[in-house]
């Protein structure tokens, strides 16, 4: 009887076809094409191997860059007995058979590599359910994500396994792949060098979507070779890897965002383009467009902000396609305008200055004095009018009594806040000289 679970009981029988991506699954690890930073003889996992101790693992990377593989070998080079789970797929009732089988096996003298694909789709309860299983042996733990490991697992978990980051195929590896797949073919694809680079880039460094890609083209009937865009006409590009929800998401508008204070125009419209074409709502953006506005700009150019709203409004009467122009627009402005940081950091000092300061009063003599019971407690007493003072300016403290003036906001000298720096130090000499 199968062991349960145990993927090789359900193989297809030799006779039956087999795509070209499971033709080419390499046989042992060094046969995987890429990921020489896990792989190595001086990476972790060619460290493990070498010392024959292998701890349980968190492979984190994008589709089709060998997850699977590389923990199926990994069972192969161990002798390990290999079960592999999807956490879609997979409940609580199906992992408590999985534990009892790996406890059988356990007794019995082998252990068991489980390796659960999308781990991260498993809640925390479930998640929690595999540490006394990973504690005393039961299983060495493999799982797979293409989400950020450090938001979607449990720190338990991730404090008992080693997080490795697999990283999307370069065009090289990808070069690698499609020469394999011509010797498993016995022929060349029908492309000429510009048409199989543009097959490369298509697969977007997933190797699992080049050889199905390279799949298609093999079974078309072709004379001679076909240029870019006869490719183009019979293939569609696969569309990026993009989940607005996800890593992607975060890692891109920080892209987006950093381009923009660094004022790169060119890597700004790049990053913002990313998004869209990813499906990211054109509302996200003008929002965070807007943001740093008011973060990263300020008042080195208060029209920032104005541009930001007017480009947001506009895209909310044209709608997409067209209204993401203005968008586009106002990232251009955004990337190219002054920079300052000023207004930020000062507002986030009052809130610090003023939590520290808890309940303390204003100053009396700023305080109005409604009452009789008001004045005599001298509310009001000696406020002096500030239009009635020399240049407009009483130079007054409207601090706290007990709390020493703090400096909360020091504008920079560029854009608009060179204007603003000169009334801030004008003040700041009026307010010394008329000190008592």
């Amino acid at each position: 009887m199968a062991d349960l679970f145990d993927t090789s009981a359900d193989a297809p029988p030799d006779t039956a076809p087999r795509p070209l991506a499971d033709r080419l699954r390499p046989k042992t690890l060094d046969e995987v094409i890429g990921q020489e930073q896990v792989l190595g003889p001086d990476a972790p996992l060619g460290v493990m191997l070498k010392s024959g101790s292998l701890s349980s693992l968190v492979f984190w990377g994008p589709p089709g860059v060998g997850k699977t593989t590389i923990a199926r070998l990994l069972a192969d080079a161990t002798d390990l007995h290999f079960v592999q789970i999807s956490a879609i797929f997979t409940g609580v009732p199906e992992l408590r058979k999985v534990f009892e089988a790996a406890k059988h096996r356990r007794a019995n003298g082998q252990g068991t590599l489980l390796f659960v694909d999308e781990i991260h789709r498993f809640n925390k309860a479930q998640q929690d359910g595999f540490l006394p299983h990973m504690e005393d042996g039961t299983i060495l733990l493999v799982g797979a994500t293409t989400e950020n490991p450090s938001f979607e697992l449990n720190a338990a978990v991730l404090s008992r396994a080693q997080v490795l980051v697999l990283t999307r195929l370069d065009l090289a590896d990808l070069e690698r792949l499609a020469q394999r797949a011509e010797k498993e073919l016995d022929r060349a694809l029908p492309l000429d060098g510009p048409a199989r680079e543009a097959l490369l880039e298509m697969a977007d460094g997933d190797g699992r979507a080049l050889l199905n890609l390279i799949e298609q083209v093999m079974a078309w009937d072709v004379d001679g070779k076909l240029d870019p865009k006869a490719l183009s006409s019979r293939l569609m590009r696969r569309a990026a890897q993009y989940d607005k929800s996800g890593d992607a998401h975060y890692n891109l508008i920080s892209a987006l965002h950093k381009s923009v204070r660094g004022s790169d125009p060119d890597a700004s419209l790049y990053w913002f383009a990313r998004m869209l074409e990813g499906g990211e709502d054109p509302r996200f953006l003008a929002r965070r467009l807007t943001r740093m506005a008011v973060e990263d700009i300020g008042l080195a150019d208060p029209q920032a902000q104005a541009v930001c709203l007017q480009s947001w409004q506009t895209y909310e009467r044209l709608g997409s396609p067209e209204g993401e122009l203005a968008l586009a627009q106002a990232v251009i402005y955004l990337a190219l305008a002054p920079k300052s940081n000023a207004g930020y950091v000062a507002y986030k000092g009052a809130r610090k200055s003023a939590k520290a300061t808890g309940s303390e009063p204003p100053p009396k003599h700023i305080l109005n004095a409604p009452t009789s019971l008001m004045k005599d407690q001298g509310y009001g007493d000696g406020y002096a009018y500030d239009h009635d003072a020399e240049d407009g300016f009483s130079g007054q403290n409207y601090f706290p009594e007990t709390m020493k003036r703090p400096v909360l906001y020091s504008p920079v000298e560029r854009g608009f806040e060179r204007e603003l720096k000169k009334r801030v130090d004008y003040f700041a000499k009026l307010r010394l000289r008329r000190e008592p």
